[in-house]
């Protein structure tokens, strides 16, 4: 575990400027704002990953959203989809509070960390092929910093599922062949020929779609993080008492 190498990393994808698209875009939201949000200062910029540097529990959604980590500088932070989120972390004891409004109010996870294969946000919550490698360098590296660490992640959706398979091969652990398909409910072993291995959970992602619809509940997904966070070796009020 490297806290000051994980801190180096945030800091240089902050300054990443590598996709013109996604550079042009989130820069146009930020100028134009939300009017629900005119008197606020936007982040602007790519999010990095938030969450102690020594976390055993990873959860890897898309993208940051325009007008919430876009606007906030927090991943998750600020929208309809983080508001699901991080009710369901404070749910199951992995975050100090149920909601996720701005990067300065308080918020603490418990061995949890959560970042994204794409850092800034895409028009139409849509990264290309293309920008979603091109970004796939930063999780590799963050994947390695947190190695010492990381037992379990949460890959939200199929696009998250998809895009982090590659970055887990990379930093390290063992991607059955053939890669292993998305689904909500998902469980998948990777194994590492030099250290612990790696479970991985499938969830629908906490998106207003799925969320509004039913298609993922509340309860569907505090199971799905509370079954992450036992693999992980996390205590929750469920194990703990």
């Amino acid at each position: 575990m490297d806290p000051s190498g994980l801190s180096r990393l945030d800091q240089r994808i902050a300054g990443c400027r590598a996709c013109p698209r996604l550079v042009a875009w989130r820069e146009e939201v930020a100028r134009t704002k939300r009017a629900a949000f005119a008197d606020w200062t936007y982040w602007g910029r790519p999010v990095p990953g938030f969450g102690p540097p020594d976390a055993r529990l990873l959860i890897v959604g898309l993208a940051p959203a325009a007008h919430g980590g876009n606007r906030t500088g927090r991943m998750f932070t600020g929208d309809r989809s983080g508001d699901v989120l991080y009710q369901a972390l404070y749910d199951v004891g992995l975050a100090s509070q149920p909601t996720s409004v701005h990067a300065a109010d308080g918020l603490r996870l418990y061995g949890v960390r959560v970042t994204a294969p794409v850092h800034c946000a895409p028009p139409a919550n849509k990264p290309t092929p293309k920008e979603r490698d091109t970004c796939r360098p930063w999780l590799v590296q963050e994947l390695r910093l947190l190695r010492p660490t990381v037992r379990a992640a949460v890959l939200l959706g199929a696009f998250g599922w998809q895009a982090a398979l590659p970055a887990f091969a990379e930093a390290g652990w063992t991607v059955p062949r053939p890669r292993p398909a998305f689904a909500h409910g998902a469980r998948v072993t990777l194994d590492a020929p030099d250290g612990p291995g790696l479970d991985l959970f499938g969830c629908f992602h906490v998106s207003q779609r799925n969320t509004f619809t039913g298609r993922l509940t509340p309860e569907m997904l505090r199971d799905v993080l509370r079954t992450a966070a036992r693999a992980a070796g996390l205590g929750t009020p469920e194990s703990s008492g």
